[in-house]
């Protein structure tokens, strides 16, 4: 059985925490190539799952 690829979401954070440890990276402004486009958002968001209270 395959492990499900990260998703967006899991990939943002993972790289903010990178960055935070001083990895010398740096997010994507919008509209660069590569960076997620509005549309990844829209199908990211209908499968992201909803924190637990």
């Amino acid at each position: 059985m395959k492990a499900k690829p990260a998703g967006l979401y899991a990939n943002i954070a993972a790289k903010r925490e990178r960055i935070k440890a001083g990895s010398g990276e740096r997010m994507r402004k919008p509209g660069a190539p590569g960076a997620p486009t509005a549309g990844a958002f829209k199908a990211a968001a209908k499968t992201a799952k909803k924190p637990k209270k």
